[in-house]
């Protein structure tokens, strides 16, 4: 029989195997194999043979509040002054004892886009900074 299913809400980030820090907000990744379509003059087929085409990975989007920790703004940095700096990140889904329920590793990460919070005066929001990550490949290793 099957366990329970887990909640989304506990998760932890590691980057190259170090704690990244909390974020508040992890989407974005997901696998996809698209189908190209093929006919021949001669087929009888009323539709045309679907074949395996690009796989393809969706961008992972971090977000965390505000702290004094640098590390996603070097990270993107250092790639936008120099060479690009490729990891492997590693998300893990907690279960109610915050022990690994589900763990899904990305590799060959690096950032393509960072995003400043924005500013309100009249909010009572917490300050959220973006980082959009690129990579390729996903493998869930438990």
């Amino acid at each position: 029989m099957a366990g329970y299913p887990q909640a989304k809400f506990r998760y932890k980030v590691e980057i190259d195997g170090l704690e990244a820090g909390g974020f508040s907000e992890v989407t974005g990744f997901d696998a996809t194999i698209e189908p190209i379509e093929y006919r021949e003059g001669d087929m009888t087929a009323k539709t045309p043979m679907k074949i395996p085409g690009l796989k393809k990975y969706g961008n992972i989007t971090l977000k965390q509040g505000v702290t004094d920790s640098r590390v996603l703004f070097d990270w993107i940095t250092t790639g936008i002054n120099g060479a690009i700096e490729r990891k492997t990140l590693t998300i893990t889904l907690l279960n109610e004892t915050q022990s690994p329920a589900a763990s899904w590793q990305i590799i060959n990460a690096w950032p393509t886009k960072y995003t400043a919070p924005d500013f309100n005066a009249t909010a009572s929001e917490i300050a959220i900074e973006t980082l959009e990550i690129v990579h390729e490949g996903m493998t869930r290793v438990s």
